[in-house]
Protein backbone atom coordinates (compact mmCIF):
# COMPACT_ATOMS: atom_id res chain seq x y z
CA UNK A 1 0.00 0.00 0.00
CA UNK A 2 1.43 3.35 -1.09
CA UNK A 3 1.27 6.12 1.47
CA UNK A 4 0.06 9.49 0.35
CA UNK A 5 2.69 12.18 0.27
CA UNK A 6 2.56 14.36 3.32
CA UNK A 7 1.54 17.91 2.53
CA UNK A 8 3.86 20.57 3.90
CA UNK A 9 2.39 22.30 6.94
CA UNK A 10 1.50 25.98 6.82
CA UNK A 11 3.78 28.32 8.70
CA UNK A 12 3.61 32.03 9.44
CA UNK A 13 6.34 34.58 8.76
CA UNK A 14 6.59 38.13 10.09
CA UNK A 15 6.68 40.70 7.29
CA UNK A 16 8.82 43.03 9.41
CA UNK A 17 11.58 40.89 10.91
CA UNK A 18 11.15 37.50 9.20
CA UNK A 19 10.34 35.57 12.39
CA UNK A 20 8.76 32.16 11.58
CA UNK A 21 6.03 30.60 13.73
CA UNK A 22 4.16 27.31 13.27
CA UNK A 23 1.02 28.80 14.84
CA UNK A 24 -0.84 31.97 14.01
CA UNK A 25 -0.28 34.76 16.52
CA UNK A 26 -1.52 38.34 16.49
CA UNK A 27 1.72 39.83 17.75
CA UNK A 28 5.13 38.84 16.38
CA UNK A 29 7.29 37.27 19.14
CA UNK A 30 10.41 38.54 17.38
CA UNK A 31 9.82 42.27 16.90
CA UNK A 32 6.58 42.83 18.84
CA UNK A 33 4.64 44.28 15.89
CA UNK A 34 0.91 43.56 15.56
CA UNK A 35 -0.73 42.12 12.43
CA UNK A 36 2.49 41.33 10.58
CA UNK A 37 2.27 37.51 10.60
CA UNK A 38 1.29 36.14 7.18
CA UNK A 39 0.84 32.50 6.16
CA UNK A 40 3.13 30.86 3.64
CA UNK A 41 3.71 27.37 2.25
CA UNK A 42 7.23 26.00 2.80
CA UNK A 43 9.04 25.35 -0.43
CA UNK A 44 9.45 21.71 -1.42
CA UNK A 45 12.97 20.39 -1.62
CA UNK A 46 14.18 19.78 -5.16
CA UNK A 47 17.01 17.56 -6.28
CA UNK A 48 20.00 19.20 -7.84
CA UNK A 49 20.28 18.58 -11.58
CA UNK A 50 22.67 15.83 -12.64
CA UNK A 51 23.66 17.51 -15.92
CA UNK A 52 25.63 20.70 -16.51
CA UNK A 53 24.08 23.98 -15.35
CA UNK A 54 23.66 26.74 -17.89
CA UNK A 55 24.77 30.09 -16.48
CA UNK A 56 25.54 33.54 -17.80
CA UNK A 57 28.61 34.24 -15.70
CA UNK A 58 30.79 36.94 -17.25
CA UNK A 59 33.40 39.46 -16.09
CA UNK A 60 31.90 42.72 -14.86
CA UNK A 61 34.27 44.64 -17.13
CA UNK A 62 32.66 43.08 -20.22
CA UNK A 63 29.08 44.06 -19.34
CA UNK A 64 27.66 46.75 -21.61
CA UNK A 65 26.50 49.80 -19.69
CA UNK A 66 23.49 51.62 -21.10
CA UNK A 67 23.34 55.33 -20.16
CA UNK A 68 20.39 56.27 -17.96
CA UNK A 69 17.50 57.74 -19.90
CA UNK A 70 16.28 60.53 -17.63
CA UNK A 71 12.87 62.14 -18.01
CA UNK A 72 12.58 65.55 -16.36
CA UNK A 73 9.69 65.85 -13.92
CA UNK A 74 9.29 69.50 -14.84
CA UNK A 75 9.81 70.51 -11.20
CA UNK A 76 13.35 71.70 -10.47
CA UNK A 77 13.44 70.76 -6.78
CA UNK A 78 12.02 67.29 -7.48
CA UNK A 79 14.61 66.69 -10.20
CA UNK A 80 17.34 67.73 -7.75
CA UNK A 81 16.31 65.05 -5.23
CA UNK A 82 15.77 62.38 -7.90
CA UNK A 83 19.20 62.99 -9.39
CA UNK A 84 18.06 64.55 -12.65
CA UNK A 85 14.57 63.17 -13.27
CA UNK A 86 12.58 59.96 -13.60
CA UNK A 87 14.08 56.73 -14.94
CA UNK A 88 12.12 54.67 -17.47
CA UNK A 89 10.74 51.67 -15.59
CA UNK A 90 11.91 53.13 -12.28
CA UNK A 91 9.62 52.85 -9.25
CA UNK A 92 9.50 55.45 -6.47
CA UNK A 93 7.75 55.29 -3.10
CA UNK A 94 6.61 58.66 -1.70
CA UNK A 95 5.67 58.92 1.98
CA UNK A 96 4.59 61.77 4.21
CA UNK A 97 2.18 62.99 6.87
CA UNK A 98 -1.50 63.30 5.93
CA UNK A 99 -2.11 66.73 4.41
CA UNK A 100 1.55 67.54 3.80
CA UNK A 101 1.00 67.80 0.04
CA UNK A 102 1.90 64.43 -1.50
CA UNK A 103 -1.06 64.37 -3.89
CA UNK A 104 -0.51 68.04 -4.71
CA UNK A 105 3.12 67.41 -5.63
CA UNK A 106 2.24 64.42 -7.82
CA UNK A 107 -0.61 66.22 -9.58
CA UNK A 108 1.75 69.07 -10.39
CA UNK A 109 4.30 66.52 -11.65
CA UNK A 110 1.62 64.98 -13.89
CA UNK A 111 0.76 68.45 -15.25
CA UNK A 112 4.43 69.21 -15.92
CA UNK A 113 4.80 65.92 -17.79
CA UNK A 114 1.69 66.74 -19.84
CA UNK A 115 3.06 70.16 -20.76
CA UNK A 116 6.16 68.39 -22.11
CA UNK A 117 3.91 66.35 -24.41
CA UNK A 118 3.72 63.15 -22.34
CA UNK A 119 0.66 61.30 -21.06
CA UNK A 120 0.18 60.80 -17.31
CA UNK A 121 -2.28 58.56 -15.47
CA UNK A 122 -3.31 59.13 -11.85
CA UNK A 123 -4.76 55.99 -10.20
CA UNK A 124 -6.51 56.66 -6.88
CA UNK A 125 -7.95 54.18 -4.44
CA UNK A 126 -8.69 56.72 -1.71
CA UNK A 127 -10.45 59.66 -3.35
CA UNK A 128 -13.21 60.07 -5.88
CA UNK A 129 -12.68 61.51 -9.34
CA UNK A 130 -14.57 64.65 -8.29
CA UNK A 131 -12.24 65.28 -5.35
CA UNK A 132 -9.14 64.91 -7.50
CA UNK A 133 -10.60 67.08 -10.26
CA UNK A 134 -11.48 69.80 -7.73
CA UNK A 135 -7.90 69.85 -6.43
CA UNK A 136 -6.56 69.83 -10.00
CA UNK A 137 -8.63 72.88 -10.92
CA UNK A 138 -7.42 74.71 -7.82
CA UNK A 139 -3.84 73.96 -8.89
CA UNK A 140 -4.52 74.97 -12.46
CA UNK A 141 -4.02 71.44 -13.84
CA UNK A 142 -6.16 71.50 -16.98
CA UNK A 143 -3.97 69.62 -19.45
CA UNK A 144 -5.73 67.03 -21.59
CA UNK A 145 -2.86 64.55 -21.27
CA UNK A 146 -3.56 64.01 -17.55
CA UNK A 147 -6.07 61.19 -16.95
CA UNK A 148 -7.49 59.94 -13.65
CA UNK A 149 -9.15 56.67 -12.68
CA UNK A 150 -10.67 55.79 -9.31
CA UNK A 151 -11.23 52.04 -9.08
CA UNK A 152 -10.22 49.24 -6.74
CA UNK A 153 -9.29 46.69 -9.44
CA UNK A 154 -5.59 47.51 -9.56
CA UNK A 155 -4.52 44.71 -12.00
CA UNK A 156 -7.06 45.91 -14.57
CA UNK A 157 -5.94 49.52 -14.15
CA UNK A 158 -2.29 48.56 -14.56
CA UNK A 159 -3.18 46.71 -17.74
CA UNK A 160 -5.01 49.81 -18.99
CA UNK A 161 -1.97 52.00 -18.21
CA UNK A 162 -0.14 50.77 -21.31
CA UNK A 163 0.71 53.69 -23.56
CA UNK A 164 1.16 56.20 -20.72
CA UNK A 165 4.50 57.88 -19.98
CA UNK A 166 3.99 58.46 -16.25
CA UNK A 167 1.96 56.62 -13.62
CA UNK A 168 0.87 57.54 -10.07
CA UNK A 169 -0.66 54.98 -7.67
CA UNK A 170 -2.33 56.57 -4.64
CA UNK A 171 -1.86 54.67 -2.43
CA UNK A 172 -0.26 51.29 -1.71
CA UNK A 173 -2.41 50.79 1.41
CA UNK A 174 -5.70 51.57 -0.39
CA UNK A 175 -5.84 48.58 -2.76
CA UNK A 176 -6.60 44.93 -2.13
CA UNK A 177 -5.92 41.91 -4.36
CA UNK A 178 -8.50 39.10 -4.34
CA UNK A 179 -5.94 36.30 -4.59
CA UNK A 180 -4.10 37.48 -1.46
CA UNK A 181 -5.26 37.12 2.13
CA UNK A 182 -5.66 40.02 4.54
CA UNK A 183 -7.37 43.37 4.46
CA UNK A 184 -6.32 46.39 2.40
CA UNK A 185 -3.17 47.85 3.89
CA UNK A 186 -2.12 44.66 5.69
CA UNK A 187 1.53 43.61 5.24
CA UNK A 188 0.72 40.82 2.77
CA UNK A 189 -1.60 43.01 0.71
CA UNK A 190 0.81 45.97 0.65
CA UNK A 191 3.62 43.70 -0.44
CA UNK A 192 1.54 42.17 -3.25
CA UNK A 193 0.24 45.56 -4.47
CA UNK A 194 3.76 46.92 -4.58
CA UNK A 195 4.99 43.79 -6.35
CA UNK A 196 2.51 43.88 -9.24
CA UNK A 197 2.92 47.66 -9.59
CA UNK A 198 6.69 47.32 -9.79
CA UNK A 199 6.45 44.45 -12.29
CA UNK A 200 4.12 46.49 -14.51
CA UNK A 201 6.46 49.50 -14.41
CA UNK A 202 9.48 47.40 -15.38
CA UNK A 203 7.56 45.55 -18.09
CA UNK A 204 6.12 48.68 -19.70
CA UNK A 205 9.10 50.96 -19.07
CA UNK A 206 6.91 53.57 -17.37
CA UNK A 207 8.17 55.72 -14.44
CA UNK A 208 5.84 54.94 -11.54
CA UNK A 209 5.29 56.64 -8.19
CA UNK A 210 3.50 54.84 -5.36
CA UNK A 211 2.18 56.85 -2.42
CA UNK A 212 2.67 55.23 1.00
CA UNK A 213 1.21 56.03 4.41
CA UNK A 214 3.53 56.61 7.34
CA UNK A 215 3.43 55.55 10.99
CA UNK A 216 3.44 57.71 14.11
CA UNK A 217 7.22 57.31 14.20
CA UNK A 218 7.52 58.93 10.74
CA UNK A 219 8.40 55.72 8.89
CA UNK A 220 6.60 54.37 5.85
CA UNK A 221 3.84 52.02 7.00
CA UNK A 222 3.82 48.37 5.99
CA UNK A 223 6.56 45.77 5.74
CA UNK A 224 10.12 46.99 5.32
CA UNK A 225 10.31 44.96 2.13
CA UNK A 226 8.34 47.76 0.42
CA UNK A 227 11.42 49.96 0.54
CA UNK A 228 13.59 47.13 -0.79
CA UNK A 229 11.28 46.51 -3.76
CA UNK A 230 11.41 50.07 -5.13
CA UNK A 231 14.25 52.07 -6.66
CA UNK A 232 13.65 55.38 -4.87
CA UNK A 233 12.18 56.16 -1.43
CA UNK A 234 11.11 59.79 -0.97
CA UNK A 235 9.94 61.41 2.27
CA UNK A 236 7.89 64.62 2.15
CA UNK A 237 7.78 66.51 5.44
CA UNK A 238 6.87 69.87 6.92
CA UNK A 239 5.64 71.56 10.05
CA UNK A 240 1.91 72.26 10.21
CA UNK A 241 2.65 75.78 11.44
CA UNK A 242 4.88 76.48 8.41
CA UNK A 243 4.18 76.70 4.70
CA UNK A 244 7.52 75.17 3.79
CA UNK A 245 7.94 71.52 2.80
CA UNK A 246 11.12 69.43 2.60
CA UNK A 247 11.68 66.53 0.21
CA UNK A 248 14.46 64.03 0.88
CA UNK A 249 15.52 60.73 -0.67
CA UNK A 250 15.98 57.93 1.87
CA UNK A 251 17.03 55.58 -0.93
CA UNK A 252 18.04 56.27 -4.52
CA UNK A 253 19.52 53.66 -6.82
CA UNK A 254 20.09 56.25 -9.54
CA UNK A 255 21.43 59.21 -7.60
CA UNK A 256 22.49 60.73 -4.31
CA UNK A 257 20.53 60.53 -1.06
CA UNK A 258 22.04 63.76 0.30
CA UNK A 259 20.05 66.25 -1.77
CA UNK A 260 17.26 68.35 -0.28
CA UNK A 261 14.28 69.81 -2.12
CA UNK A 262 12.51 72.81 -0.53
CA UNK A 263 9.00 73.91 -1.47
CA UNK A 264 6.57 76.54 -0.25
CA UNK A 265 2.87 75.71 -0.14
CA UNK A 266 0.71 78.49 -1.49
CA UNK A 267 -2.79 78.92 -2.84
CA UNK A 268 -1.64 77.77 -6.27
CA UNK A 269 0.15 74.67 -4.99
CA UNK A 270 3.80 73.95 -4.24
CA UNK A 271 6.39 76.45 -5.43
CA UNK A 272 10.16 75.67 -5.42
CA UNK A 273 12.23 77.81 -3.06
CA UNK A 274 15.17 78.97 -5.15
CA UNK A 275 17.16 80.74 -2.40
CA UNK A 276 16.62 78.66 0.77
CA UNK A 277 19.38 80.37 2.78
CA UNK A 278 17.02 83.29 3.43
CA UNK A 279 14.55 80.90 5.08
CA UNK A 280 16.93 80.05 7.90
CA UNK A 281 18.68 83.39 8.38
CA UNK A 282 16.89 86.64 9.20
CA UNK A 283 19.63 88.99 7.86
CA UNK A 284 19.32 91.18 10.96
CA UNK A 285 22.41 93.35 11.30
CA UNK A 286 22.11 93.74 15.09
CA UNK A 287 24.66 91.90 17.25
CA UNK A 288 22.83 89.77 19.85
CA UNK A 289 24.52 87.46 22.39
CA UNK A 290 23.86 83.79 21.66
CA UNK A 291 23.39 84.11 17.89
CA UNK A 292 25.84 82.62 15.38
CA UNK A 293 25.56 81.73 11.70
CA UNK A 294 27.02 78.64 10.07
CA UNK A 295 26.90 77.32 6.51
CA UNK A 296 25.60 73.77 6.42
CA UNK A 297 25.68 71.52 3.38
CA UNK A 298 22.62 69.56 2.26
CA UNK A 299 23.88 67.42 -0.60
CA UNK A 300 25.36 69.92 -3.06
CA UNK A 301 23.35 72.82 -1.65
CA UNK A 302 24.92 75.18 0.97
CA UNK A 303 22.47 76.73 3.46
CA UNK A 304 23.08 79.57 5.89
CA UNK A 305 21.77 78.34 9.26
CA UNK A 306 21.20 80.68 12.19
CA UNK A 307 21.97 79.07 15.56
CA UNK A 308 20.28 80.64 18.58
CA UNK A 309 21.40 79.81 22.12
CA UNK A 310 19.97 81.06 25.41
CA UNK A 311 21.41 80.44 28.87
CA UNK A 312 20.07 81.52 32.24
CA UNK A 313 20.87 80.69 35.85
CA UNK A 314 18.90 77.82 37.34
CA UNK A 315 17.94 77.29 41.00
CA UNK A 316 17.74 73.53 40.52
CA UNK A 317 20.60 71.06 41.03
CA UNK A 318 20.12 69.56 37.57
CA UNK A 319 20.20 72.26 34.85
CA UNK A 320 17.94 71.83 31.86
CA UNK A 321 19.24 71.15 28.34
CA UNK A 322 16.81 71.66 25.46
CA UNK A 323 17.66 71.47 21.76
CA UNK A 324 15.53 71.94 18.65
CA UNK A 325 17.11 71.33 15.28
CA UNK A 326 20.13 69.48 16.65
CA UNK A 327 20.50 66.27 18.61
CA UNK A 328 20.27 66.71 22.40
CA UNK A 329 23.28 64.40 22.94
CA UNK A 330 25.28 66.55 20.55
CA UNK A 331 24.44 69.61 22.67
CA UNK A 332 25.62 67.85 25.83
CA UNK A 333 28.89 66.86 24.15
CA UNK A 334 29.67 70.37 22.88
CA UNK A 335 28.89 71.91 26.28
CA UNK A 336 31.37 69.49 27.86
CA UNK A 337 34.06 70.43 25.31
CA UNK A 338 33.48 74.14 25.97
CA UNK A 339 33.84 73.66 29.71
CA UNK A 340 36.88 71.39 29.57
CA UNK A 341 38.85 73.02 26.73
CA UNK A 342 37.78 76.68 26.97
CA UNK A 343 36.84 77.09 30.62
CA UNK A 344 33.33 78.29 29.72
CA UNK A 345 31.13 76.83 32.48
CA UNK A 346 27.49 75.87 32.01
CA UNK A 347 26.89 73.57 35.00
CA UNK A 348 24.77 76.16 36.83
CA UNK A 349 22.77 77.37 33.82
CA UNK A 350 19.80 76.13 31.84
CA UNK A 351 20.74 76.02 28.16
CA UNK A 352 18.37 76.19 25.20
CA UNK A 353 19.44 75.86 21.56
CA UNK A 354 17.30 76.43 18.47
CA UNK A 355 18.02 76.34 14.74
CA UNK A 356 15.97 79.15 13.22
CA UNK A 357 13.39 78.33 10.57
CA UNK A 358 12.80 74.75 11.71
CA UNK A 359 15.91 73.40 9.95
CA UNK A 360 17.32 70.13 11.29
CA UNK A 361 21.12 70.06 11.21
CA UNK A 362 22.92 66.74 10.72
CA UNK A 363 26.08 68.24 9.21
CA UNK A 364 29.00 67.87 11.69
CA UNK A 365 30.54 71.03 10.24
CA UNK A 366 27.90 73.04 12.13
CA UNK A 367 29.69 72.23 15.42
CA UNK A 368 31.79 75.39 15.36
CA UNK A 369 28.79 77.69 14.90
CA UNK A 370 26.88 75.87 17.66
CA UNK A 371 29.81 76.23 20.04
CA UNK A 372 30.14 79.92 19.14
CA UNK A 373 26.46 80.54 19.89
CA UNK A 374 26.74 78.69 23.22
CA UNK A 375 29.91 80.53 24.27
CA UNK A 376 28.39 83.87 23.23
CA UNK A 377 25.31 83.24 25.34
CA UNK A 378 27.18 81.96 28.40
CA UNK A 379 29.55 84.94 28.34
CA UNK A 380 26.79 87.38 27.29
CA UNK A 381 29.02 88.74 24.52
CA UNK A 382 27.78 89.03 20.93
CA UNK A 383 29.52 87.69 17.83
CA UNK A 384 30.10 90.20 14.99
CA UNK A 385 27.03 89.86 12.73
CA UNK A 386 29.14 89.84 9.55
CA UNK A 387 30.94 86.63 10.62
CA UNK A 388 29.98 83.02 9.95
CA UNK A 389 31.66 79.83 11.14
CA UNK A 390 32.34 76.49 9.46
CA UNK A 391 34.10 73.53 11.06
CA UNK A 392 33.79 70.31 13.05
CA UNK A 393 34.81 70.25 16.72
CA UNK A 394 36.58 67.26 18.25
CA UNK A 395 36.68 66.15 21.87
CA UNK A 396 40.18 67.57 22.24
CA UNK A 397 38.82 71.00 21.34
CA UNK A 398 40.43 71.01 17.90
CA UNK A 399 38.64 72.50 14.89
CA UNK A 400 38.57 70.02 12.02
CA UNK A 401 38.15 70.82 8.32
CA UNK A 402 34.70 70.74 6.73
CA UNK A 403 33.77 69.07 3.48
CA UNK A 404 33.56 71.21 0.33
CA UNK A 405 34.61 74.35 2.18
CA UNK A 406 34.95 76.37 -1.04
CA UNK A 407 31.18 76.01 -1.69
CA UNK A 408 30.38 77.21 1.82
CA UNK A 409 32.70 80.23 1.52
CA UNK A 410 31.14 81.23 -1.81
CA UNK A 411 27.66 81.03 -0.27
CA UNK A 412 28.78 83.15 2.70
CA UNK A 413 30.22 85.74 0.32
CA UNK A 414 27.02 85.78 -1.77
CA UNK A 415 24.97 86.46 1.37
CA UNK A 416 27.16 89.43 2.31
CA UNK A 417 29.34 88.04 5.12
CA UNK A 418 32.72 89.74 5.50
CA UNK A 419 34.47 87.11 7.67
CA UNK A 420 34.40 83.33 7.78
CA UNK A 421 36.05 81.23 10.50
CA UNK A 422 37.39 77.85 9.35
CA UNK A 423 39.93 75.27 10.49
CA UNK A 424 43.61 76.17 10.15
CA UNK A 425 44.07 72.70 8.66
CA UNK A 426 42.01 73.68 5.62
CA UNK A 427 43.93 73.92 2.36
CA UNK A 428 41.62 76.22 0.47
CA UNK A 429 42.38 79.29 -1.63
CA UNK A 430 39.81 82.07 -1.59
CA UNK A 431 39.64 84.33 -4.68
CA UNK A 432 40.02 88.03 -3.91
CA UNK A 433 36.90 88.93 -5.88
CA UNK A 434 34.75 87.20 -3.23
CA UNK A 435 35.59 90.02 -0.83
CA UNK A 436 35.57 87.82 2.29
CA UNK A 437 38.29 87.47 4.92
CA UNK A 438 39.18 83.97 6.09
CA UNK A 439 40.03 83.52 9.78
CA UNK A 440 41.79 80.23 10.49
CA UNK A 441 41.86 78.69 13.98
CA UNK A 442 43.40 75.46 15.25
CA UNK A 443 41.31 75.10 18.41
CA UNK A 444 37.98 76.12 19.87
CA UNK A 445 39.74 78.29 22.45
CA UNK A 446 41.27 80.42 19.67
CA UNK A 447 37.84 81.05 18.20
CA UNK A 448 36.51 82.14 21.61
CA UNK A 449 39.47 84.50 22.15
CA UNK A 450 39.10 86.19 18.75
CA UNK A 451 35.31 86.51 18.51
CA UNK A 452 33.89 86.47 22.04
CA UNK A 453 35.40 89.09 24.30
Amino acid sequence: MVKAAKRPSVRYRCAECGYVSLTMVGRCPGCGEWGTMASEQPLRETRSPSGPISTNIEPISSVDVVPEDRISSGIEELDRVLGGGWIRGGVALLGGEPGVGKSTLLLQACAAMAVAGRKALYISGEESAGQIALRARRLGVTERNVDIVCETDLPAMLEASRGYDFLVIDSVQAFRLDDESGWAGSPSQARSVASISSDAAKRNGVPTVMVGHITKQGQIAGPKILEHMVDVVLLFSGERSSSHRLLRAEKNRYGSTDELGIFEMGEGGLEPVRDPSHLYWNRDGAAVPGVAVGVALEGSRPLAAEIQALSCATPFPYPKRTARGIDANRLQLLLAVLERRCGILSRSSDVYVNVAGGLSLQDPSADLSICAALASSLRDAPIPPDTCLVGEVGLAGEVRPASRTHLRIREASRLGFKNVVISAREKVTVPEELGIRVIKVFALSQMAERLIK
